[in-house]
């Protein structure tokens, strides 16, 4: 219910361009609504506010580039799913897996180039769904420790651990948005808009593979000391790369800078388009047709038969 209100505050976001404090804090207050405060405490229910806003931020900024958030969110979602499922949390198994669904079947409209767009409402209802059933999740089966939360949200929270590291470094607002999300990096280094959505979705698949492996005893929990390494790792590189829009590719080159003109496509009637008349040269007379010689009449008529435009 919670979710599906932030949903619709997202909505509003999108209509009416809410400020970004607003939209902040209707995330922080929708986070404190469903924090599990029993299992969790007062100080832990507090970090799982946190956590879940910076999660939630990190999914929103994802949204911003074609591909990325369905990809990640749809492997987020099925990893969830099989920790609910060993938690005999049903409801949520449920839950998870149709969102993994409906992520898939909406990554087949949002492949680059997207004809669809998730918007703020679709990005902040994913990411608090994921963020918020990870932190259920969690306060049930919490003897794995905290490791298996982070590596499933761990491309996420890398996201919003750059933009926050780097926004803080160039002296920017923190709440001031711009193309300076990993995405958007990762097209700065030179990958095409296709490979930024496989590389965040084998990360993704490699970090929520180590977080259901944890949760559900396959591995030591420690094993998420090596997602936090990378995690690390990654950021620190990026932060390296200037933000900004990404380079054109080799092959993207207009054809006026190369002298390569694409030609015009025939016509659809029945009748060739006429000739635009030529223009005088100054000083002399107009230029005529050159001739052309019989054997290449006969053959452009031939021709021009086949395809329907005489006869």
């Amino acid at each position: 219910m919670v979710g599906a209100g932030l949903g619709v505050f997202g909505l509003v976001g999108d209509v009416w361009r809410l400020p970004a404090v607003v939209r902040a804090a209707g995330v922080v207050v929708g986070a404190a609504l469903v924090v599990p405060y029993r299992e969790l405490g007062v100080l832990g229910g507090m970090a799982g506010v946190v956590w879940i806003a910076l999660v939630v931020h990190g999914f929103k900024g994802m949204g911003r580039s074609d591909g990325v958030l369905g990809v990640v969110g749809a492997v987020t979602a099925f990893a969830l799913s099989g920790c609910a499922a060993a938690e005999v949390m049903d409801g949520l198994a449920t839950l998870f897996s149709v969102l993994a669904a409906a992520l898939t079947g909406f990554l087949m409209h949002n492949w680059p180039p997207a004809r669809v767009v998730i918007g703020t409402c679709g990005a902040l209802f994913v990411g608090f769904l994921l963020a918020g059933g990870a932190l259920h999740v969690y306060a049930v089966g919490y003897g794995a420790g905290v490791g298996a939360p982070f590596a499933l949200t761990a491309v996420a929270t890398a996201d919003a651990v750059l933009v926050l590291v780097s926004r803080k470094r160039a002296g920017r607002e923190l709440w001031r948005g711009g193309p300076d999300h990993l995405a958007h990096r990762l097209r700065r280094v030179g990958l095409t808009p296709p490979g930024v959505v496989v590389v965040m979705g084998v990360a993704a698949a490699a970090s929520t593979g180590v977080g259901l492996a944890i949760h559900m005893l396959w591995t030591h929990p420690r094993s998420a000391w090596w997602v936090a390494g990378a995690t690390g790792l990654v950021v620190l590189a990026m932060l390296f790369v200037p933000p900004g829009p990404a380079r054109p590719s080799p092959t993207a080159v207009h054809p006026a800078s190369t002298g390569i003109h694409r030609p015009r496509p025939a016509p659809t009637g029945g009748h060739r388009a006429p000739a635009p008349p030529a223009r005088p040269i100054p000083g002399g007379r107009a230029p005529g047709p050159r001739p052309r010689s019989p054997r290449f009449q006969e053959q452009e008529s031939a021709e021009l038969g086949r395809r329907g435009w005489v006869g």
